[in-house]
């Protein structure tokens, strides 16, 4: 089986407003009803995460009736804000014990798609082979506060950067589509993902280059202005595109784990964070996981994220119809065109080499 080491941390497409994916509608739980204007302990960043969860701790065991036991807060390097994430011990309806974590605030997509798409705990199960984290208890508020919550079955061992070959990456790409399964079935497709300002990111693009010491400057200009003459007629292909799936937003190994102790065929690949999930095409999530490897090719094993992730829908069910592979060619070029935006998680050499090579390679063929 091919393996690689360390694997590059997540790229981001981030660019403030213009963000086509954190800037989503805010979906608002059904049947909240909390005080206005009741805050959480430490909501304002004030306390840990740690401290949070210690302060609410008590709340949580009391609303779970005697379910919950063993509640041991900890701060990890991902969170932010003062958000709270813990492990501990549900009983469950059977008696059993299984282990648990606790995550304390839940933003709102999150909280909808993480509770919408978990499956039902079953007796000796925690999900079997759903892709996402089975859901023991959920609540949107805690002692009177307006604070979404979850409480999940804990995953053991790493994330998927850890011991990466092809059978984790095609794992993942499974993981998406029976994902995207799920998402579709919970929920009809709806709605209209907020688009990224492409001619704002591309003139924002060029002040960079002239500004930085980007490498190939001369290129990176020349490539991007080239980009900019055909924009209107991307952009409007782009926008024209069909939405027809719930996208996850942030697939990359980073985002997934193990179900399961040992690496065989019986374990099944979960995707651990669904605060992305937005409406839009399909190959959204698969071009996104393959650009995290532009700088290092080796390490898709000679897999086609779009043609593969196309064949596992299939698998499902799902539509693949019309020209996916233009399409991604599309968003491709776009994504490339703005990377000098995104330098702080884009800046190394090797990607940011390939991503030329993607515009010049691929704009002739889509801007006709």
């Amino acid at each position: 089986m091919d393996r690689l080491g360390a694997m590059p941390e997540p790229l981001r497409e981030e660019a403030g407003p213009a963000n086509g994916h954190r800037a989503h509608a805010v979906h608002q739980p059904p049947h909240s009803h909390h005080p206005p204007h009741a805050h959480a302990p430490g909501s304002a960043g004030a306390h840990s995460g740690r401290s949070l969860g210690e302060a609410l701790g008590p709340a949580l065991l009391q609303h779970c009736d005697g379910r919950l036991r063993d509640l041991a807060w900890f701060r990890s390097s991902w969170q932010r804000g003062g958000a709270a994430t813990g492990f501990g011990r549900w009983r469950t309806d059977d008696g059993a014990e299984r282990e648990v974590m606790i995550k304390l605030p839940v933003g709102p997509d999150e909280y909808r798609w993480t509770t919408d798409l978990a499956p039902p705990p079953t007796p000796g199960s925690a999900g079997s082979d759903h892709p996402t984290p089975a859901v023991f208890a959920s609540g949107t508020s805690l002692a009177g506060y307006d604070l979404a919550w979850l409480i999940m079955e804990r995953l053991e061992g790493h994330t998927l950067n850890q011991g990466w070959c092809r059978q984790s990456l095609e794992d993942l790409l499974m993981a998406a589509a029976r994902m995207q399964a799920c998402a579709i079935r919970a929920a009809p497709v709806s709605g209209r993902p907020n688009e990224f300002d492409w001619d704002r990111l591309l003139h924002r693009a060029r002040d960079l280059i002239r500004e930085s010491v980007l490498p190939e400057a001369h290129h990176w200009s020349e490539s991007v202005r080239k980009v900019q003459k055909v924009l209107p007629f991307l952009a409007k292909r782009w926008a024209a595109r069909p939405i027809d799936s719930w996208c996850h937003g942030d697939l990359h190994p980073g985002n997934a784990m193990w179900r399961g102790k040992s690496p065989d065929t019986t374990r099944a690949c979960v995707l651990i964070d669904l605060a992305l999930v937005h409406p839009g095409h399909w190959v959204e999530d698969a071009v996104y996981l393959e650009r995290q490897f532009w700088g290092r090719p080796e390490a898709l094993f000679g897999v086609h994220p779009v043609s593969q992730l196309a064949r596992y829908r299939r698998d499902f069910g799902l539509r693949t119809d019309g020209d996916y592979g233009a399409l991604a060619n599309l968003r491709r070029v776009l994504i490339a065109a703005c990377a000098p935006v995104w330098i702080d998680g884009e800046g190394h050499p090797k990607y940011l080499h390939a991503a030329l090579e993607t515009i010049d390679r691929l704009l002739p063929q889509i801007a006709r």
